[in-house]
Order: C-alpha cells, then sequence, then structure tokens
C-alpha cells in the first residue's frame, strides 16, 4: 500500500495537469487560453474560445481529477475518516489551482472539487450539480453557477452529511478565493456570459420600442432565434386577396 505522504503527493502531480491546455493543443487550436481572456485554463474560457463540445472533455477530465483519487483512497484506505479523503480532495484541488508545471498558474478547481465531492459525499454533491447547471440555464454565466453550487453543497452536506462539513467549508472557502475577480465584475454587471440564458425573449429582428408583428413571433424561437420551423406566410384574414387571374 502507498504510504499516505506518497500518494499525496502523486494526486497533486496528476492534478496538475492542465487539461485545458492540452486538449486545445492537441486539437490543433491557435490560440493559447493562458493568454485569451481572464487566462484561467478551465472549461469555463475553452467554451468562450473552442465552443462547448471542446470545453465538455475538459470539464470531464478536470473532474476525474478530483473524482479519481477520492475513490480510490476510499478503496485503499477504507477505515480512515473523512479528513483524510478531505486531504485527497483538497490537494487535487490546490493542484488544479496550482499546477507545478505550469508554474503555480491553473485555474478556478470547481470542476475538480466538484469530482472530489461525488466521490466523497454523493448525496450531497449530486444535487449541487443540479444547482448549477438550472443557475447556469437561468444566468448564463458560469461564476454565478459556480458559487450558486458552492452554496448548495455547504447545506446539503450540514443537511445530510455532516461529517464531511470542514471538508466541504474548507473547499467553498477555496472556491469562492478563486472567485473573488469574477464576484467583483458580477457586482459591477460585468461578468460575461458562456451560454445564453434560457428566457423567452426576441431576437433583433424588432428594433427599438415597436412590439414584434404576429410574423415575427411566428418565425422566432423561444430565444429569439430564427426558427426554421415555420415556412408558412402568414396573412392578414382583413386584407382583399387578388385572385390568380387578375395578378
Amino acid at each position: 500500500m502507498l504510504d499516505a505522504a506518497v500518494y499525496l503527493a502523486l494526486t497533486y502531480l496528476l492534478a496538475s495537469i492542465p487539461f485545458g491546455l492540452v486538449t486545445t493543443t492537441l486539437a490543433g487550436g491557435d490560440v493559447d487560453i493562458r493568454t485569451a481572456g481572464s487566462g484561467n485554463l478551465g472549461g469555463t474560457t475553452v467554451a468562450r474560445i473552442y465552443g462547448w463540445r471542446l470545453a465538455g472533455l475538459v470539464i470531464a477530465l478536470d473532474v476525474a481529477k478530483g473524482f479519481l483519487p477520492v475513490a480510490w483512497s476510499l478503496v485503499a484506505w477504507p477505515g480512515a475518516g473523512a479528513a483524510w479523503h478531505g486531504a485527497v480532495l483538497l490537494t487535487a484541488f490546490l493542484a488544479h489551482c496550482f499546477p507545478i508545471w505550469l508554474e503555480f498558474h491553473g485555474g478556478k478547481g470547481v470542476a475538480t472539487g466538484a469530482g472530489g465531492l461525488l466521490a466523497l459525499t454523493p448525496v450531497a454533491a449530486v444535487p449541487a450539480v443540479g444547482v448549477w447547471g438550472r443557475a447556469l440555464a437561468a444566468t448564463g454565466r458560469s461564476a454565478g453557477a459556480a458559487l450558486a453550487a458552492t452554496a448548495a453543497v455547504v447545506g446539503l452536506a450540514w443537511r445530510f452529511d455532516p461529517d464531511v462539513l470542514p471538508v466541504v467549508g474548507a473547499l467553498a472557502l477555496g472556491i469562492v478565493t478563486t472567485h473573488v475577480s469574477n464576484l467583483r465584475r458580477l457586482v459591477r454587471g460585468e461578468e460575461g456570459a458562456v451560454v445564453r440564458p434560457v428566457r423567452w425573449r426576441r431576437g433583433a429582428s424588432t428594433e427599438g420600442p415597436e412590439r414584434p408583428t404576429a410574423e415575427q413571433v411566428l418565425r422566432e424561437g423561444p430565444a429569439g432565434r430564427s426558427a426554421a420551423i415555420w415556412r408558412e406566410r402568414v396573412s392578414d384574414p382583413l386584407e382583399p386577396t387578388v385572385p390568380p387571374d387578375e395578378e
């Protein structure tokens, strides 16, 4: 069996792998995510530059960086308490935020922390992931969704798994710390969206204070984008029609 210190060292080295940079480089991306936007190496930056298909892979790999070390520690040290497994989780989180391979400049740690919590306390983590998804859909802002999920997981751990509450609290403090700049932008209304909020809004086909016409409403989808499902021209039933032979 591995010594505990060796295991923590291996966890740090493996969780330091910057999958955001590695994945975009292997995909042939011509933009270095370290020099784009905030320079964050997580899935949000990848989504802004390369889209959600590639970002989804990055997020999955970052989740695995937290999940696998904690899951294996639960198998290898079944009698250890939450403090030991929490130390593994926090090591993976810190490794993602401060990777040795990139001079200790990494990401925000949300996905990696979430992966560790999924292994350590799924009863709290799974509903919190749902909160993250709902908040992201409602606001379109990744930072706001992450902070909402962080608050949710603390409350859920306090209610359903109090043994891990100190670990969850420490992780929550770390996530808030890495999101200080995002919090400032959220307060100023300057935080950019990574997805379009799910709302019934009309697009740019109507300019100014004028109300949309019936044809515009029928041609647009729920998010205001043009929908391809309506092809028939909408005619005014009171408008006089011209017989074909008189045209």
